[in-house]
């Protein structure tokens, strides 16, 4: 186990403001727009290189290759009238052109929107017109998505003058080779770190989305700090199975730009795919969801695929069931949890070299810089060790949202963001988590927490995923609701669910008064699970069954 930092307390004390003054001095969290780091980046690790697995526009390039791209493309963006402080969409899977836009964007000093590549007309209306992007770089076609008719679906968008499109041009739109055309490089648009630099949009998983504002600064100290936190891997190869409309893979692909990691991409999940990629490129370190890992170890067996080579195996986004970090053993791999969110992208991270039982039971310990706290309800201290919602703070933690009036909900005195989730730090100072405040189930006036149940629910020998949810009830309030995917060929029923609870010695109240049988869960493009959608189904099923 390695020993907790000195600064990682429960959110006080002034020796983490010296901290981050130490690491300010030596480099970290410098001051840099993230046109200068994209150029210095490209002056020192041009030579490194990315690869992209894809049916539609497979290859590979150098650092150098994607900045000089990018430069062209942001001479290209300031011709059509992009200024600095202009929204600039991307809504792109994860090919070069992601990373070249990037470049570009940062160069002509406009704001980056990575955009899921597959939101339909809604998702794109709602995004695009709340953030008033001047201009969207799609594909023509990709999966089964025709991107110019998404966009004339999603309606009138004033601000929106320009659609540049990659493949077939549509009528009214701006080849992408057009703006890789030879044209004459000025210097980067003059920017602050501390000016708006990205727009990341939520998942959605609980709320409508929302717009959050990242800038150089909070961006290139997430970037410092994971690459901190790898600082022991020799010859690091990364892979990225996240879609760069998440804030995971738009940040993996900016530390590629800045860092210089060479990193191999995949345009769609396909799990015998990424464990042939492992194998093939000998990777080193990823992040996954359980879901992807779920798939990349079974994938694994199946075809017989070594992964030996993925030293750091992050996991994380949703609840990671202790069973599969277990599992991961049987493959020489030491998984570990993360936590983060859209808001502050990494709060705490564990290491291949922490003990079985701190990987199986937390998300890791408190990145360098950054500070936690947990309060009750009312924004108050708790005592140290007891649970309460988390409080996060720090150099990556963003500006705000888009939509200012949700900032006062959001935000604590001091500058501490309102996580949502509830739990608290083990003697060592590891994070636990134990639920999210709107996933408590309320049964009788006692509180359960579903993510508990769901751990609870893994070990079945017939369930092969599990969601849990609070479903209202006339008598309790709310009682304890399971959707569950079967295993192939399993029959699962409510009764086989009880009898397994009570020979677990779990007490009755946890144990699920409800049984829907599924098979899969709504999930948003990383793969996890819309928990919102799931409660809004339960409410309706409550609602037919009252009446």
């Amino acid at each position: 186990m390695r020993p907790a930092s000195c600064w990682i307390c429960n959110g006080h004390g002034p020796h983490v403001e010296e901290e981050r003054k130490t690491l300010m001095e030596a480099g970290s969290f410098a001051d840099r727009s993230l046109s200068e780091a994209f150029a210095q980046g490209a002056q020192i690790h041009g030579a490194s290189w990315v690869a992209v697995s894809s049916q539609v526009r497979p290859g590979r390039q150098t650092l150098t290759q994607v900045h000089e791209q990018g430069l062209r493309f942001g001479e290209h963006l300031r011709a059509r009238g992009i200024a600095p402080g202009d929204v600039v969409a991307v809504q792109l899977p994860a090919w070069t052109e992601w990373m070249i836009a990037a470049v570009g964007i940062a160069h002509a000093g406009a704001v980056l929107l990575p955009v899921v590549s597959i939101y339909g007309a809604k998702e794109l209306r709602f995004i695009l017109a709340q953030s008033r992007a001047r201009l969207i770089v799609t594909p023509d076609r990709w999966r089964k998505a025709d991107y110019a008719a998404t966009l004339a679906e999603a309606g009138e968008l004033p601000a929106l003058t320009t659609h540049v499109m990659i493949g077939d041009a549509a009528p009214g739109t701006v080849p992408w080779d057009a703006m890789l055309a030879p044209i004459a490089i000025g210097p980067a648009a003059a920017r602050s770190p501390d000016d708006l630099a990205i727009l990341v949009y939520t998942s959605g998983t609980t709320a409508d989305p929302k717009g959050v504002k990242h800038s150089a600064r909070t961006l290139l100290s997430e970037v410092d700090a994971i690459a901190w936190s790898r600082r022991d891997l020799e010859d690091e190869i990364a892979f990225c199975p996240w879609p760069p409309g998440h804030v995971a893979g738009a940040f993996q692909l900016m530390r590629f730009l800045g860092t210089g990691a060479p990193v191999v991409l995949m345009d769609q999940w396909e799990p015998g795919e990424a464990a042939m990629l492992v194998e093939k490129y000998r990777i080193v370190s990823s992040s996954f969801t359980p879901f992807h890992l779920s798939g990349l170890l079974e994938a694994a067996e199946r075809d017989g695929r070594d992964l030996s080579s993925l030293r750091s195996c992050m996991v994380g986004a949703a609840p990671v069931p202790p069973s599969l970090i277990t599992r991961c053993s049987a493959h020489g791999l030491k998984t570990f949890r993360c936590y983060g969110s859209s808001e502050h992208p990494t709060v705490t991270t564990g290491h291949p070299g922490d003990s079985m039982e701190k990987r199986l039971t937390t998300e890791g310990q408190v990145m360098r810089g950054s500070e936690v706290g947990f309060v009750d309800d009312d924004g108050h201290r708790v005592p140290d060790g007891e649970e309460g919602e988390l409080i996060v703070r720090g150099p990556e933690l963003f500006l705000g949202y888009l939509d200012d009036s949700l900032d006062a909900a959001a935000f604590l005195p001091g500058g501490w963001f309102r996580t949502g989730d509830i739990g608290r730090l083990d003697a060592d100072g590891f994070l636990i988590i134990t639920d999210r405040k709107k996933d408590v189930i309320i049964r009788g006036g006692e509180n359960i927490s579903s993510r508990e149940v769901e751990d609870l629910l893994f070990p079945h020998p017939d369930i092969a995923e599990a969601s849990v949810v609070a479903a209202p009830d006339p008598r309790m309030g709310e009682v304890v609701r399971a959707y569950v995917v079967p295993r192939p060929g399993a029959c699962v029923d409510l009764e086989s669910v009880r009898d397994f609870f009570a020979k677990a010695g779990i007490a009755r109240q946890k144990t699920p008064e409800q049984l829907v049988l599924v098979d899969d869960f709504p999930r948003n493009s990383t793969g996890k699970i819309l928990k919102h959608e799931l409660r809004a189904r339960a409410r309706a099923e409550a609602g037919k069954e009252a009446a």
